[in-house]
């Protein structure tokens, strides 16, 4: 049997905010079910295990630092700049 818990309670389980939750599901990386009676967005507990291995597995990991270090490049030439001036 199938387990599903609410958007919110995998919102908190995965450290993301319920609007990326939503984002995911448009993007098809995580996708929701509907509740059958209020259409509300459900997650099945077994799909939430999925991407909590997939981040533990670094496949999450090297795009986070990617875009670290592009903000640590911006922020350093913006730093440059200001210095220049």
């Amino acid at each position: 049997m199938n387990k599903y818990i609410t958007i919110k309670d995998a919102s908190i389980i995965l450290g993301v905010s319920k609007i990326t939750l939503r984002n995911w599901d448009k993007s098809s990386k995580l996708k929701a079910h509907r509740h059958p009676f209020n259409n509300y967005r459900v997650y099945k507990l077994e799909d939430i295990d999925k991407v909590i291995e997939m981040i533990e597995s670094d496949n999450f990991v090297v795009k986070k630092k990617k875009d670290e270090i592009r903000k640590l490049a911006v922020r350093h030439l913006e730093e440059e700049q200001s210095e220049q001036r």
